[in-house]
């Protein structure tokens, strides 16, 4: 920790800090246990098993901020003889009772943790894994999910072997490296802000041109030691890149507007944060303004159980302005402080591997990828795998655009040379010839998605309207046959484009992927829990359920004809001479005359010629509202007679003026 000289009240606060983080360090140098520092001591209090003894989530708003504050010392003991977290199986969906048996805990307090996180739900209804291993966590639990023989079985395929050899790469030559810092947060609340801040306050001013390009992630350095920041789009992507096998972020910096407090996307983002499992500080953003209260803050935090350190808990808050760049560099030694309790390491002498943060293609430059490189060194000239996607690292940029012939780990690079784009989250590995990587990817493109699934080419982008469906199936079995099907409808204007699918109920994650992305929920014979139809019901997203394939790919066709664009069919009529003007009004004129060709018919449209046969210009267009014979009304007036019109139209007809009439059908197109 720093000796800066500060205020007497915050240099004892930084005390407190650092004695907590000594504690944990030594907890986690027993030779059975795992590295990592110990996580939030929230609301739930840990105790000794034979006590029996289960805590209630209402502990953190109920206890005063002046008891935690009164005794640090408590706490520190707490933590010293707190027992690791007692580990739980969960299956995919599991009901409220046999959840609330696995964590013997009661009915009554499961319902009213679910009741906390905005989930209502009964005794005999089922949640999904996500939300029951979130709770679980929140409660004290580490939870672990369920797997069946069938379920090992399945998983067996190549995006399984590269998370077992992401797992098992050499340990050998560990190095230490720097921490990879991830910022969230809610919308409006600074994170762009705070991330500028802190890359500005850190740029060399000898840095030709500065910061030159944006690739998604940079590094800054603080007191002689590298830090790594990666600029999520998004709360999805950051979930994204852990579903994908990998653990990108070593930290998470949650931005909360002083101002504001925690808002929904707050929320969000402490669930991915703990889900992730990775520790967490919380930057107390916009302190400059007058509305700023620190103490509702976090009150709020508290609320959500993130304990902030001088109430008690472990999370550390620190107080700052990106606008006006106050305690940036405070904040930079707190995410050193925690990333030296974390005892990060890698091997820079192993074969490279990474994940990618950013892909596109430059229309100029071809392909590029931004990976953050993990463990190994990823060189210029390397063979490279990433998901379904193999080449040859042509040339490397840092984050401030310059070439560079090597990467170690937790180093973020952008990557030249990849045939095709990757998705954000695939794992790269580097390959040792350019066969090997051709082989993995052959093999990893048997699993890979189906027809129903491919991105549109790049010529159709701009024209095709897309459906965006979630579809789930009782079997992987079913689920290949309706992908299959749906892969055959073919169009070059629509298409069927599967977001996300899986074998099981619908559960409450797919009710919210189709919520942020205005997808249709399909479930082929299987069943949507009671929660997840009530969040449908609450969102207003529709779900289909159905046995009989063809009834659901007939509807999926019904809905992609009812997104084209219709066939306007036009036929020509006929030609009418004007012999005469009867009345002319703003947008309105009546005209006498004479059936040339065919014939005319009323509510048809017109275009109006002038000039010579055959070197007649066009006026203009507009309308036949009524057609007349002998002063009677009509529908239809044949060759040779002549009929009263009414035009509707901006353009001033004269005698001698032809009229060309034709009609407009509006036809739907079937697929």
């Amino acid at each position: 920790m720093p000796t800066k000289k500060a205020k007497p009240k915050k240099k004892a606060a930084k005390k407190v800090a650092k004695k907590k983080i000594t504690v944990r360090k030594a907890a986690t140098k027993k030779p059975a246990a795992k590295k990592k520092v110990v996580k939030k001591a929230t609301a739930e209090v840990v105790v000794e098993k034979e006590e029996k003894v289960t805590a209630t989530k209402e502990a953190p708003v109920e206890k005063p901020a002046t008891e935690t504050a009164a005794d640090p010392e408590d706490k520190l003991a707490t933590e010293e003889t707190a027992e690791p977290k007692t580990k739980v199986a969960i299956p995919p969906t599991i009901t409220v009772r046999d959840f609330a048996e696995r964590l013997k805990m009661t009915v009554a307090e499961v319902i009213t943790a679910l009741m906390n996180n905005g989930i209502m739900a009964t005794i005999n209804e089922e949640v999904d894994y996500d939300t029951a291993a979130l709770l679980a966590e929140e409660l004290g639990f580490k939870a672990e999910k369920e797997t069946s023989e069938e379920d090992l079985t399945k998983e067996k395929g190549v995006r399984k072997q590269l998370q077992e050899d992401f797992a098992e790469a050499d340990t050998s030559d560990l190095k230490n490296r720097p921490p990879v810092v991830a910022v969230m947060g809610h919308v409006d609340h600074g994170k762009t802000k705070l991330l500028d801040a802190i890359r500005a306050t850190n740029i060399i001013d000898t840095e030709a041109g500065g910061i030159t390009q944006k690739i998604g992630a940079y590094q800054v350095k603080e007191k002689g030691k590298m830090i790594t920041f990666i600029d999520t789009p998004g709360h999805e992507a950051f979930a994204a890149m852990r579903e994908r096998g990998a653990k990108v972020t070593d930290i998470a910096i949650l931005v909360v507007a002083a101002d504001d407090g925690v808002k929904p996307q707050t929320k969000e983002a402490i669930k991915h944060i703990k889900k992730a499992g990775v520790p967490m500080i919380v930057a107390i953003n916009k302190i400059d303004k007058p509305e700023a209260d620190l103490e509702r803050v976090k009150k709020d935090l508290a609320d959500n159980q993130v304990m902030p350190e001088e109430w008690g808990g472990d999370t550390v808050c620190v107080a700052v302005s990106a606008k006006q760049k106050t305690n940036i560099n405070e904040l930079l030694d707190m995410v050193l402080l925690v990333a030296e309790m974390e005892t990060l390491q890698a091997n820079p002498k192993a074969q490279a591997i990474g994940t990618v943060i950013e892909s596109d293609k430059n229309p100029k430059r071809g392909v590029e990828a931004t990976v953050l490189v993990q463990n190994g060194t990823l060189k210029q000239g390397d063979v490279i795998t990433v998901g379904s996607v193999y080449g040859k690292i042509k040339a490397m940029e840092n984050d401030l655009g310059k070439r560079i012939n090597h990467a170690k780990p937790a180093t973020p690079v952008r990557v030249l040379g990849l045939e095709s784009v990757p998705e954000v989250g695939d794992i790269l590995f580097a390959e040792e010839s350019i066969d090997k990587a051709r082989q993995k990817v052959a093999k990893l493109k048997k699993f890979s998605q189906p027809a129903a699934l491919k991105v549109v080419s790049k010529d159709q982008k701009g024209k095709v309207k897309k459906l965006n469906i979630i579809l789930k199936a009782d079997t992987q079995g079913s689920l290949e046959a309706v992908m299959e099907s749906l892969g055959k409808i073919k169009s070059d204007e629509v298409v069927a484009n599967i977001i996300s699918y899986g074998v099981g109920k619908v559960t409450e994650s797919d009710i919210m992927m189709a919520t942020s992305s205005l997808a249709l929920v399909i479930s082929f014979d299987t069943s949507v829990t009671s929660v997840a139809q009530r969040m449908a019901e609450d969102a207003k997203i529709e779900i289909k359920s159905y046995d009989v394939i063809y009834n659901l790919i007939d509807e999926v066709k019904k809905r992609l004809e009812d997104i084209l664009e219709p066939e306007v069919i036009r036929t020509d009529l006929g030609k009418l001479e004007i012999l005469a003007v009867f009345r002319t009004e703003p947008g309105k004129m009546i005209v006498g005359g004479k059936v040339l060709s065919r014939h005319m018919e009323n509510n048809t449209l017109v275009r109006v010629l002038r000039g010579k046969k055959d070197e007649e210009e066009e006026l203009g267009t507009g309308k036949i509202t009524s057609l007349q014979t002998n002063k009677v009304e009509v529908k239809k007036v044949k060759q040779g007679d002549e009929a009263g019109i009414v035009f509707e139209g901006d353009i001033r007809i004269k005698k001698g003026d032809i009229l060309e009439t034709w009609k407009e059908e509006v036809k739907k197109k079937i697929l």
